[in-house]
């Protein structure tokens, strides 16, 4: 979608000056991972507006591939607006009837997936329609020889209003190979953000990750003891998108066969270069100072933070 931040101080109802940018849980992860040097494509669909020729033009250039997006001439490209604060940032959202709203099951026939690695899905994605939902189910219904299904919960409330968003999840998030959740919302939507108690009742994903925002993130996978991570300490700018930045950190590593600790810290340091920012999408830790962190002993890890200026250990 295109994204909307104020670009003046004061509340929101008073700035009259806006930024765009680019925003959207899929769009932010192929972003990530682009900047993290692994190939990423961006499949969705935008109107054939000024809005939809930026998107794909802002995301390309990111270095992501954007050549099997839909250009809708019926359907006007998604709007957010974020009001944005350290706090916390409320967002507003326009995509009734947008171009990505009308996706379905059509738009696999064009794709050739044959190669992919990993295949990364949202809960918001099937939440906008239910063509959209058909959509994510088939994706996740398809054979797979080599290819994983990533599936982050990404629970927005307001989009599964009169729908009973706790069966449709459940049965989405068994069906993948890799799930992240929130603690926070895996509570409202699986009555509990325990992992253990979420392994249980999720025994089908190889691969569950259950994020404890500040505190850190819990990895549970095969018949392997549950590795917990702290977060690292970030003097926070905004926090919208760093669930988003968090998977593609840990599905780069995923991807480059790391240990469970590395994987969840690669999450939190690209979490942390987006908290750093009032974007969706942060830039990158310096190389270095993300190979130094990945090394760090347990204190050494303790005792950085992310600050104005820059990386400062206690």
């Amino acid at each position: 979608m295109a994204l909307f931040v104020p670009g003046e101080a004061g509340p929101p109802h008073r700035v009259r000056t806006w930024q765009r940018t680019v925003g959207g849980a899929e769009s932010n992860v192929a972003c990530h991972l682009a900047a993290l040097g692994l190939r990423s494509r961006w499949v969705s669909a935008v109107g054939e507006d000024p809005f939809g020729r930026a998107l794909l033009d802002e995301i390309g250039a990111a270095g992501v591939d954007v050549s099997d997006a839909v250009v809708d001439p019926a359907r006007p490209t998604g709007l957010y607006v974020k009001e944005s604060g350290s706090g916390g940032s409320p967002v507003r959202y326009y995509r009734t009837g947008s171009a990505a709203s009308a996706m379905g099951p059509d738009l696999l026939r064009r794709l050739d997936l044959g190669a992919v690695d990993v295949i990364h899905l949202s809960g918001i994605t099937s939440a906008l329609s239910a063509s959209c939902a058909e959509l994510v189910r088939e994706v996740l219904a398809r054979p797979r020889t080599g290819t994983r299904v990533s599936f982050d919960l990404n629970f927005r409330p307001v989009l599964w209003t009169g729908r009973d968003h706790a069966a449709e999840l459940t049965a989405l998030a068994r069906q993948a190979d890799i799930v992240l959740a929130g603690d926070d919302e895996a509570e409202i939507v699986w009555g509990t953000g325990d992992p253990g108690v979420l392994r249980k009742r999720l025994p089908e994903p190889e691969t569950l990750v259950i994020k404890h925002g500040a505190r850190g993130a819990t990895l549970l996978e095969g018949d392997r003891e549950p590795v917990f991570a702290p977060a690292l300490k970030v003097d926070v700018v905004e926090p919208v998108g760093a669930g988003d930045a968090f998977a593609a950190g840990f599905l780069a590593a995923t991807l480059r066969g790391e240990d469970p600790l590395t994987r969840l810290r690669s999450g939190h340091l690209q979490a942390a270069s987006t908290l750093r920012t009032h974007d969706d999408v942060g830039p990158p830790l310096p190389p270095d100072v993300i190979a130094g962190l990945l090394a760090a002993d347990e204190a050494a890890w303790a005792a950085t933070r992310l600050t104005d200026e820059g990386v400062v250990r206690a």
